[in-house]
């Protein structure tokens, strides 16, 4: 059969097995109810043994010539394997163990020497050997090669761990401390030190086990180390010699570099002895000379040990110092942020009623002043200000010292740039301090000086206040007068000059006052001045002059609450309901076919809830056949829903009045509005007799 047959045979195998494979697909894939996990298949498997595997055969020497001719086979197999990989130490070891296994102590020596001849650097090699000769009870040999080892590789710490454990377990605790001071002289890491340490303290040796010490934190200084020992000391007893150690470990790390932790044990030591003075000064030491970034474990400590064992006082005198380092690790970071400066002054002013200590508040002061902001824009000053306004009342109200107050002012307006914004309150302040001083004559003096540099209208209302109270009348009329040269749109201003002339009993000066104010072309709050002026004039009991200050309000606007004021004010003080009907009517009639409708809507129904107060608003019967309700119910609009294009092209609905009157007349309501539009045109106002003939 050539290949071209076999290949296809094997193609038609193939195909026959695709088929097979085809038919034996499963039809139905729903799960079965019984399933059967890898598990279980596993297990009985196991249980059947369906792998058996066939025990290694049993080889049985039954004379010496036999016994020779196997270990001959078996050395020449070694050897060969030593000879193909001489440096593989695995090898070397197998062939070792074989020996060991024959008796053959002689031949393993051998071996493990030829080996070291070949790696002596391996420290498993030395201990396979060693260990041979300790299982062989062979001491002597294994003293001899753990010498070797520890002479050749003295770095391995364990060939010293090894021989030390053999010369304990032989009762031999001279060799033992023999082989560990060899093994200090190369000052090893700090857990052989320990363990020579606790090979001394099985042995009940404290002395020696404290010169252990005193030899081990020399050449391991590490805070750690003096806290054991001096643990060491206080565990047996020995508190002095543990306070001595503490305090030279604090003395080999010096005040220039201090160590927290060790300061830390050193003070709960003291704690643990009561000596809670001697605790206290250790932490105050340490706050003392650590720096910032390691002073949180020692307040926290600090302040457990005052909770515990300290009065209110010192609890917090160690929060407030805390908190001290927390500022100023703060302000270290950003010295601009005035809040933190607030906090430490407020702290410092705190800590001041325990301690006395005036200089350091003012020092924090002095330091908080001095960072100026960096823009010459009032938003940047607005908090930094406040700083110099608390010094200044610290120093006269705290300190009491009442020159240094006066400069501290003085230095404040000298450092503000007044020519682009200044702070009116400094100002007040500073005048204010100087009256309490009775120097009347340098707070007038400091407050115009204000006033010329930078007028302000704080300024001046502060200034017509202190006059007022000083009862100096004349000056503050020439300070109004000051100030409505300075702001003559300001209606606030008109209205308290002119309440100060009524309060003062000058009605004529007053009356002149407001009219004078509304006569300005400009004004801030029109509406507010106008209404004071009437109501100035009401109180006065002179009707006719309001009736005549309303009349000439409506010439200037025809808003619908000036007609409800007026008609309020008739109802009131006039003829009584006639003339607020009469009011009424006159609004509806201007206000008719006007741009506002809801203006006119508000109008209607304030006129039908006084025609309802009017006919007897508690008897709905009567109110319902009055004619005059009937008449104002008429002219209420109906909501009509409108639609209007938008800018963007769609559609929108609105709610559009529609009062009866302006319905019925839509001509003259046109005509109407274009008559208004001509007298616009030509500068005229819209007079309210001619809305009366149009309609």
């Amino acid at each position: 059969m050539d290949f071209d047959d076999t290949e296809e045979l094997g193609s038609g195998a193939r195909g026959r097995q695709a088929k097979l494979a085809k038919s034996m697909k499963a039809k139905n894939k729903m799960a079965n109810q019984v399933q059967i996990t890898a598990e279980q298949l596993l297990r009985e498997a196991k249980e059947r043994e369906l792998e058996v595997q066939a025990a290694p055969p049993k080889q049985k020497i039954s004379s010496m010539a036999e016994l020779r001719d196997f270990q001959l086979r078996k050395r020449k197999e070694y050897e060969d394997n030593i000879r193909k990989n001489r440096t593989s130490l695995h090898n070397w070891i197998k062939y070792a163990a074989f020996e060991e296994d024959q008796g053959e102590l002689f031949k393993a020596r051998s071996v493990y020497e030829r080996a070291l001849d070949v790696d002596y650097r391996s420290p498993s090699l030395w201990i396979k050997y060693a260990e041979m000769e300790m299982k062989h009870k062979q001491v002597n040999h294994a003293r001899n090669i753990f010498d070797r080892a520890v002479s050749i590789l003295p770095r391995v710490n364990q060939f010293w761990y090894k021989y030390a454990y053999m010369e304990e377990m032989l009762g031999n605790v001279a060799g033992a401390r023999q082989v560990f001071e060899r093994f200090m002289e190369w000052e090893p890491d700090e857990q052989a030190w320990h363990s020579y340490i606790n090979f001394e303290l099985r042995y009940k040796e404290l002395d020696r086990a404290r010169y252990i010490y005193e030899r081990f934190v020399l050449v391991h200084p590490e805070p750690k180390n003096w806290i054991k020992y001096a643990k060491f000391e206080e565990r047996n007893g020995y508190l002095a010699s543990a306070r001595q150690v503490f305090e030279r470990g604090v003395e080999f790390y010096g005040n220039e570099n201090p160590d927290a932790r060790l300061l830390i044990e050193f003070a709960r030591f003291e704690e643990r002895q009561k000596e809670h003075e001697r605790a206290r000064f250790i932490y105050r030491f340490a706050l003392d000379n650590l720096p910032k970034s390691e002073q949180a474990d020692i307040y926290k400590a600090y302040t457990v040990h005052e909770k515990k064992y300290g009065d209110r006082g010192a609890i917090e005198s160690v929060v407030i110092s805390k908190r001290r380092i927390k500022y100023e690790a703060e302000l270290e970071d950003n010295p601009l942020n005035y809040d933190a400066w607030f906090d430490y002054i407020r702290l410092a002013e705190e800590e001041l009623a325990s301690t006395g200590q005036v200089d350091d508040v003012r020092r924090i002061y002095e330091r908080a002043i001095a960072c100026l902001p960096p823009l010459e824009e009032k938003q940047h000053w607005r908090r930094y200000i406040y700083l110099w306004i608390y010094y200044a009342l610290f120093e006269e109200l705290v300190a009491g010292d009442i020159p240094r107050t006066r400069e501290v002012y003085q230095t404040c307006l000298t450092v503000l740039p007044h020519k682009k914004f200044t702070f009116a309150k400094i100002w007040l302040l500073f005048a204010k301090f100087e009256i309490r001083q009775r120097d009347v004559t340098a707070a007038r003096r400091l407050l115009g000086q204000a006033l010329g540099r930078c007028p302000k209208e704080r300024l001046f209302r502060g200034y017509i206040e202190l006059e007022i109270q000083l009862r100096e009348f004349d000056r503050c009329r020439r300070l109004y007068e000051k100030f409505l040269e300075f702001s003559p749109e300001n209606c606030q201003t008109w209205m308290r000059f002119a309440e100060f002339e009524t309060v003062l009993g000058d009605l004529d000066r007053a009356r002149a006052i407001y009219r004078l104010a509304v006569g300005q072309p400009r004004l801030d709050l029109p509406e507010l001045l106008w209404k004071g002026f009437i109501d100035f004039e009401i109180e006065a009991e002179e009707f006719a002059k309001a009736r005549s200050l309303y009349r000439e309000l409506l010439e200037r606007t025809q808003h619908v609450k000036v007609w409800l004021s007026f008609a309020s004010f008739e109802e009131a003080h006039g003829d009584g309901a006639d003339a607020a009907r009469q009011i009424y009517s006159e609004a509806d009639a201007a206000m008719r076919f006007g741009r506002d409708p809801q203006q006119r809507l508000t109008l209607l129904e304030a006129w039908l809830e006084f025609e309802k107060r009017q006919a007897g608003g508690d008897d709905p019967d009567a109110v319902d056949r009055d004619p005059r309700v009937r008449r104002v119910a008429g002219l209420m609009p109906e909501r009509a829903t409108r639609r209007r294009r938008t800018d963007d092209g769609g559609w929108e609905e609105f709610e559009e009045l529609l009062f009866p009157d302006e319905q019925q007349q839509p001509n003259l309501r046109l005509l109407s509005l274009a008559r208004r539009w001509r007298r616009r045109q030509q500068g005229d106002g819209v007079d309210l007799d001619d809305d009366d003939d149009d309609d």
